[in-house]
């Protein structure tokens, strides 16, 4: 029955946080199936209206439907991502080409385009406010970019492809975890993970207890190439075991193997764009985003290849140095750069990274660090509600405030890795603001952080330090964004600016306030030295050829795939073969160098949303970078920077052009020149 549902009646928790402690993996498919029907009849009510359309009876009912959907959509999709048990893989595998048909059939949909297509054609006639005519235009664009305008028989071939891709994709992230789970790696002996901190073994230590391994040590993955851990153990066969598993990944000829999914998918990808008349899957995605094409984006890319290449060499050549220096000399390969690394590093800059993580306390960094740069710039306050719970025991809520005092919404922070939540980082909504619906947002950060024993503090790497920072700038992005009409809630921007926010809140990483306060010795509360911090701003653009190249050598591979043609797609591609021609093209085929993600587990392109897409990085860095120095330019972290920043940049959501905003904001377009000094790719 709807009333033994908690998903099918509205919850009574603040700001509408899913009863989450009420909620049964059975209780999902069936919600679905009522939000489904809910929804194809509020859009049929909306095409059976026989006058004529306006902005009220079209724009204003469309945007008032789907919300039982939505909320289950979010509901379910957070779980699945960072909670995705044996049963919630199953749902999910069911749901996807469900989800993929009905949205299908809104978005395909030849009566309800034809009134949006009405309203578009009029728009200068209409007199809408900005945010109105904007909607219009916004919707009338996606519809037509999703084949809306096709004749019946090109729609259901594009439906079927949709239908599989949806399928695919859901494979390809289901072998990732379970692959990654898989090739964890298990150490017999404390020795071979000699370099490793106290609080990193007993993480290592736990691991292997919750696999029943006592005794014994684990290191499980990250989603990228490297592993924080290879900058710091002495032991050389760890290193290469790490990063030969990381490597291997779906790739191994077992059932976990990703090499025909995801070739399966380019085909699709390549014929679904060819359908919709793009000459290759890149060109759909890049007409809809501000890069326009793919030859913009290639431009950029190859622009930035060249320099990068160039610094990763001579940054090879200083770490060969070293080692030729030593007893027994080798060959630098892969799994040495980022231990050789932190040696040029303490030799250049007299600086050990890897020794900074007693000032990097997970709490303290979220408190007196992520959460009072937001306060400081923006003068919001967070209190954590402990009468709340997420969806996991490990998730924390906090509730936002504004500067009168105001309820601005909640934050879901879920700091650990485990099993079962894919690898990565990332932001998501749970509810979307918006003020035709009388809704405020309730945004999650997750991480994977490995979770020391009980008892145990959590020390952050530096990197790790600034994921939190990063993830947290989408989550300001989620929470400021004010608009009225839920299609503009939060992150909903083009994906190749959707970045940009959470880049420009790494800045306050290292402003003088802000470090001071959190960066204090787990022990003594000492705060990092004043001469480390000297060297850690010395030594910015330090390695910045290696992380620049894995960098846009992934982004490469990327394009590579999805700039086949259909005729190119169908052939059979040897995927390794493949992604070495790619990287040679571009100079960037240093076996030294590994890419970011090779394709077998690029889970952003092949089962999230970054399909020829994952230039979005380095092309919002440019907002980024030029943001950073606007704000330097203009006095820092100040109340009055910040309401700048949120009022013209955040706020907006994506109920503006984002150039546009961009402009607004900075006062003319962005320079490339700050993101290239910042890189040292400079001519």
């Amino acid at each position: 029955m709807v009333n033994d549902n908690p998903l099918l009646v509205p919850t009574v928790l603040p700001y509408g946080l899913p009863d989450y402690a009420a909620i049964h993996p059975e209780h999902y498919l069936p919600a679905f199936e009522q939000a489904f029907a809910a929804h194809a009849a509020e859009i049929s009510a909306i095409t059976r209206v026989r006058s004529m359309p306006t902005f009220e009876n079209t724009m204003v009912r469309l945007e008032e439907s789907g919300k039982l959907l939505g909320d289950v959509s979010r509901t379910f999709y957070t779980v699945s991502s960072a909670d995705a048990t044996t049963e919630i893989q199953e749902i999910e595998e069911q749901l996807a080409p469900l989800m993929s048909a009905h949205h299908d059939s809104i978005e395909l949909d030849s009566a309800l385009f034809w009134r949006v297509k009405t309203l578009h054609d009029q728009l200068d006639d209409l007199g809408l406010e900005p945010e109105q005519r904007y909607l219009v235009e916004r919707h009338f664009r996606e519809m037509t970019h999703a084949g809306a305008g096709l004749d019946d028989d090109a729609k259901e071939r594009l439906t079927t492809l949709n239908q599989r891709l949806s399928t695919l994709t859901t494979t390809f992230e289901k072998n990732l975890l379970a692959d990654t789970n898989d090739l964890a790696i298990v150490f017999e002996d404390e020795a071979e993970l000699d370099g490793l901190t106290e609080g990193e073994l007993s993480a290592a230590a736990q691991a292997a207890a919750d696999r029943g391994l006592e005794g014994k040590f684990v290191v499980t993955l990250t989603l990228f190439t490297g592993h924080p851990y290879l900058s710091t153990l002495t032991d050389r066969e760890s290193r290469r075991r790490i990063l030969e598993a990381s490597r291997s990944r779906a790739s191994r000829g077992n059932a976990n193997d990703n090499r025909d999914v995801l070739q399966e998918i380019v085909r699709l990808r390549a014929e679904r764009a060819a359908l919709l008349g793009y000459d290759s899957h890149a060109a759909y995605i890049t007409s809809d985003e501000t890069a326009g094409s793919p030859e913009a984006v290639h431009e950029l890319l190859r622009r930035l290849a060249v320099p990068a290449a160039r610094n990763a060499a001579r940054e090879q050549a200083a770490l060969q140095a070293i080692i030729d220096a030593e007893p027994q000399p080798f060959a630098l390969e892969a799994h040495d750069w980022a231990f050789y690394t932190e040696k040029v590093r303490a030799a250049e800059y007299d600086l050990d990274r890897t020794a900074l993580r007693p000032w990097f306390e997970a709490e303290r960094v979220l408190q007196d660090g992520v959460f009072r740069a937001a306060t400081e710039l923006y003068g919001i306050t967070f209190t954590e509600r402990h009468d709340l719970r997420g969806y996991h025991p490990d998730v924390r809520v906090f509730e936002v405030n504004d500067p009168d005092g105001g309820s601005l919404g909640l934050f879901l922070l879920d700091l650990y890795t485990r099993d079962a939540k894919r690898g990565g980082a990332w932001m998501n909504s749970i509810v979307l603001q918006s003020r035709l619906r009388g809704t405020q947002p309730i945004v999650v950060n997750n991480l994977n952080v490995p979770k020391p024993a009980a008892g145990r503090p959590t020390l952050l790497t530096l990197d790790e330090v600034t994921t939190l920072f990063h993830e947290f700038g989408h989550a300001l992005h989620g929470l400021f964004a004010t608009v009225t009409y839920p299609h503009f809630a939060g992150t909903n921007v083009f994906r190749d600016f959707v970045e940009f926010p959470s880049q420009v809140n790494e800045m306050w990483i290292f402003w003088p306030e802000i470090l001071d306060a959190y960066a204090r010795h787990v022990d003594t509360g000492e705060p990092l030295p004043h001469d480390v911090v000297d060297k850690l701003s010395a030594s910015e653009a330090f390695n910045q050829g290696f992380a620049t190249s894995e960098y846009l050598g992934a982004s490469w591979i990327d394009q590579a795939w999805h700039s086949l043609s259909a005729e190119e797609a169908a052939a059979d591609i040897d995927v390794v073969a493949f992604e070495a021609s790619a990287l040679a093209e571009v100079g960037l085929d240093n076996p030294v160098v590994p890419t970011r993600y090779s394709s077998t587990y690029f889970a952003h392109v092949f089962s999230g949303g970054y399909s020829a897409g994952y230039y979005s990085y380095i092309w919002s860095e440019v907002l980024d970078a030029d943001t950073v120095e606007w704000f330097r330019e203009n006095g820092g972290l100040t109340r009055e920077n910040g309401q700048r920043f949120r009022e013209r940049l955040l706020g907006v959501g994506g109920s503006k052009d984002p150039l546009e905003a961009y402009r607004d904001f900075r006062g003319r377009a962005a320079e490339i020149e700050p993101l290239l000094k910042r890189r040292g790719l400079e001519s």
